[in-house]
């Protein structure tokens, strides 16, 4: 899902100014550090985010634990396919360009993709425990902390207020990450 998405969004577009900005602070030597930093990084992550996966294959029966798992990935996944989807429409509009999108999941959350993410791996988690692999708990953890502290929430919102004008009036009025059931103002 992921890779569709940003394949799709940044077709013609220019470089991510992310990683413009990180072959300048890594130079000289960009390719070995990127090799490293960005590669071999992520491929280690991925292996301990399928710790889920491969616990919640170990069992074989559909327990009401590992149903409830199923429902909170299912939820998951379409919680962040709908705001990625809600996202792109407004993106899509000239008339938003600079805007903030404050409509839709985006006015429950500053990052319902995130939110989603975490609840599908939650969910794999939580089929995990149904089969007995505690362990696999590592997996939703590390990937929650990744998005809330590393590479997702705290990344994107470095900067965001710079680039988009009312974005201090969305941080006081939505929450970052779990969805307010009453949001503050009207969207």
């Amino acid at each position: 899902r992921l890779h569709v998405h940003l394949a799709v969004r940044n077709l013609g577009e220019p470089e991510d100014r992310r990683y413009a900005d990180m072959r300048r602070r890594h130079s000289p030597g960009f390719w070995w550090k990127s090799f490293f930093i960005v590669f071999v990084l992520q491929a280690v992550l991925a292996w301990i985010a399928s710790f889920a996966i491969l616990g919640a294959m170990g069992d074989g029966h559909l327990a009401p634990v590992a149903a409830t798992g199923v429902l909170l990935a299912v939820f998951g996944f379409g919680f962040e396919a709908l705001g990625d989807w809600q996202l792109a429409r407004f993106m899509a509009d000239p008339g938003n360009r600079g805007q903030v999108m404050g409509g839709g999941l985006w006015r429950y959350t500053r990052h319902p993709n995130y939110f989603g993410e975490c609840c599908f791996w939650w969910g794999i988690g939580v089929v995990a425990i149904s089969a007995g692999a505690w362990w696999a708990l590592v997996s939703p953890i590390l990937l929650t902390a990744l998005l809330l502290k590393v590479s997702g929430v705290s990344l994107l919102e470095r900067d965001i207020s710079e680039r988009r004008p009312g974005y201090g009036e969305y941080v006081k009025n939505t929450p970052a990450f779990f969805p307010a059931l009453f949001p503050k103002r009207e969207g």
